[in-house]
């Protein structure tokens, strides 16, 4: 929903680009070897030699065999270039190579220097020496590589692999056991703030007083309260858990400890335990601060759930120093624990009690006047015109959690892009929420006639039943275009109700059923397009009679487990497993056949929108409206529409459609299967 405060930030608070700075990378490494390789090559002597002394040098000398000589003064050693003959006759091996390379010699030791210069001498006047005698300074590298090089390769190897085993973390191996939370404080760069986070009004209420209690401690300890300990953020995945927790810290202008809850988790036996600690240790000295361990559920699993599958004694050890710790630090230390996860039900029931996690808040998905302020944070760097409407982008999306609105608009964006628009019309919008729901369309995948006759009849059978029940969602959009893996799509819009009554579960099924119904009526056979519904409404029946308690023979009974611990048994007997079969059964049969009854009376309807479908492939609301007149039954949203409308008529925003244009809608959502887009799908 808005910037992320963690960017890649490798390491903690205003540190980490120097960490990143000063971190050793792996191509020094190679640097150094090749360095080495070539001083190697380039200052070792490959030229063919032997060591002799200084009497064998004589006596070669002696016999004018010695054509030059090289003295290193600083090293008292010389060097007698002799010919190849004599080379060979002190066992030198010359080859091609070595030849060329350079001309053999023999390495002896001189006395002094000033003894070496009278022996010359006296050769030169004898004739037995007419060569050159020059005096160089020695530099050995290959000494010094050959003697050091090694050693130091064993060091930057050393220390190569002790920052590997920590991840790159300054202190070497010893830093195992230390937190690898990252600290961010008020010389960030990138803060969130509770302007930033669109909608969850109630959930920024509730952690608006832990702001407080941060910014003004004493105005609650001067009266003896108790600043609560911990907040745990509940919610299904994208909600904006881990935003709210930023924008909590970035209100209260604290330090601010960020870390995921597998952070504590390592191979090593104790380490997860050392590193609460060390967290906890930190956390004190930065304190008043905040903790945000994010997917708590990853070390805070519920110890001996079931002992005979065996239990991870690390990862216990771990949640038994996290518990000691949120017990241990003092009550006004100002120390506040933030956590989130989606799988509340499965932490351990120490982690949730009073005194550790204080509060539970709840962040659910979006409602409509929560998605249109979402979409306008997501919207602020996006280039749209006059098209667009916040109002029916909400409409368009029930279901729809903050993350997915974000994709939404990111789709939409990269889809006018791609059609080299210069602004980002409604049209891109629908779209990309078609794309997102249904997949791309495959325009390509060749279908029969017959094929198409019989999505066109199905999907109509859907559209005219669902049109006239009271609780029918009613169509936005039909098409027999094939779409990600379905060979045709419904869009409805759903109504967002917090209760469901039984008729409103009836009417579902019932429309569910009206396209296997509409295939047997009208095409007299019925095919495996149908596979999806059946589902869908098998689903709906089973949890009205097993979870709901609305079964007509076996009515307020529930056998619904909110921990999901069935184990290996079901909750009931053979008989009872027998009674709920017969009356799932007969719940079907009843709506099947009232799915009949309706596609009977309104069989014209049925043809003239199926006969519509195979000629233009997609037909909108519009088009149903034309052929059953406008539905009897005033839905929830149509309420809420014109409420907002009323309340948002001075909004700029909010921009009429063009005429002649028609709106999609998302599609259908229920609370038993995921939201919405149920197409029908060919096995």
């Amino acid at each position: 929903m808005a910037n992320n405060i963690f960017g890649n930030n490798s390491g903690s608070g205003s540190n980490s680009s120097q960490n990143k700075k000063g971190g050793f990378n792996i191509m020094w490494l190679y640097v150094i070897i090749i360095a080495i390789l070539l001083g190697v090559y380039y200052f070792n002597d490959y030229s063919p030699s032997r060591t002799i002394n200084w009497t064998q040098f004589q006596e070669i000398a002696e016999k004018g065999q010695v054509d030059s000589v090289l003295i290193y003064n600083n090293k008292d050693e010389a060097r007698a270039f002799v010919s190849d003959s004599v080379a060979r006759s002190f066992g030198i091996q010359l080859d091609s190579k070595s030849m060329e390379k350079s001309k053999p010699f023999l390495a002896f030791k001189i006395p002094s220097t000033d003894q070496f210069e009278t022996y010359i001498t006296k050769l030169k006047e004898s004739n037995k020496f007419d060569g050159t005698c020059k005096y160089e300074t020695a530099n050995d590298y290959s000494y010094w590589i050959w003697g050091f090089g090694p050693i130091l390769l064993l060091i930057v190897f050393w220390v190569y692999m002790s920052r590997r085993m920590t991840g790159g973390a300054g202190g070497g191996i010893f830093s195992v056991g230390k937190s690898k939370a990252k600290l961010f404080d008020k010389n960030t760069q990138s803060r969130v703030t509770f302007k930033d986070v669109a909608g969850l009004a109630e959930a920024k209420t509730e952690v608006a007083e832990i702001v407080d209690f941060l910014k003004n401690p004493k105005r609650y300890t001067n009266l003896g309260g108790k600043i609560p300990k911990g907040a745990l953020l509940v919610g299904p995945p994208g909600t904006g858990k881990t935003l709210l927790a930023k924008a909590v810290a970035g209100e209260a202008d604290v330090p601010f400890f960020s870390l995921s809850g597998s952070d504590f988790v390592e191979m090593f036996v104790g380490v997860g335990a050392s590193r609460v600690r060390d967290l906890f240790k930190q956390a004190k000295d930065k304190a008043p601060c905040i903790v945000f361990i994010d997917e708590i559920d990853a070390v805070g699993r519920a110890r001996g759930n079931n002992p005979k599958m065996g239990s991870n004694d690390e990862r216990e050890s771990t949640l038994n120093q996290l518990l000691t710790e949120m017990d241990g630090f003092g009550t006004n230390s100002g120390i506040i624990i933030l956590a989130a996860t989606n799988r509340v039900d499965m932490l351990d029931k120490a982690l949730l009690r009073a005194g550790r996690f204080d509060r539970q808040i709840y962040v659910d998905l979006p409602e409509l006047n929560d998605r249109k302020e979402i979409f306008q944070v997501h919207l602020r760097g996006v280039k749209t015109d006059g098209s667009v409407d916040l109002n029916l982008l909400a409409r368009q999306t029930p279901g729809f959690s903050g993350a997915d609105i974000a994709n939404v608009c990111n789709e939409a964006a990269l889809i006018a892009a791609r059609n080299n628009k210069v602004a980002v019309q409604r049209q891109d919008f629908n779209n990309a929420i078609d794309r997102i729901i249904g997949g791309l369309e495959k325009a390509s995948k060749v279908m029969t006639d017959e094929e198409r006759r019989s999505i066109a009849v199905h999907e109509a059978g859907h559209a005219t039943v669902s049109w006239q029940l009271q609780y029918g969602d009613p169509l936005i959009k039909v098409t027999i275009v094939p779409r990600g893996k379905a060979l045709g799509a419904a869009w409805y819009m759903p109504e967002e109700r917090q209760i469901t009554p039984r008729q409103a579960l009836l009417d579902k099924i019932c429309s569910l059923m009206a396209g296997r119904v509409a295939e047997d009526m009208f095409l007299g056979v019925i095919d495996t397009g149908a596979l999806n519904d059946l589902e869908r409404a098998t689903k709906i029946a089973t949890a009205m009679v097993t979870f709901y308690g609305m079964g007509e023979t076996m009515p307020n009974v529930s056998y619904y487990d909110s921990t999901e611990n069935y184990g290996f048994s079901k909750p009931y007997s053979e008989e009872r497993a027998q009674a709920i079969d017969k009356e799932v059964q007969t719940i079907i049969n009843k709506e099947y056949e009232r799915a009949r009854e309706l596609l009977s009376k309104y069989s014209e309807g049925h043809h003239e929108l199926a006969n519509l479908l195979l000629e233009r492939e997609v037909i909108y609301t519009e088009d149903v409206e034309r052929i059953f007149g406008k539905r009897k039954w005033t839905s929830r949203n149509d309420i809420l529409e014109e409420q907002n409308n009323k309340t948002n008529t001075s909004d700029n925003t909010s921009v009429a459609l063009p005429s002649g244009e028609q709106e999609d809608v998302s599609p259908e959502h229920n609370e038993e299967t995921p939201p919405a887009f149920n197409p029908e799908e060919s096995q």
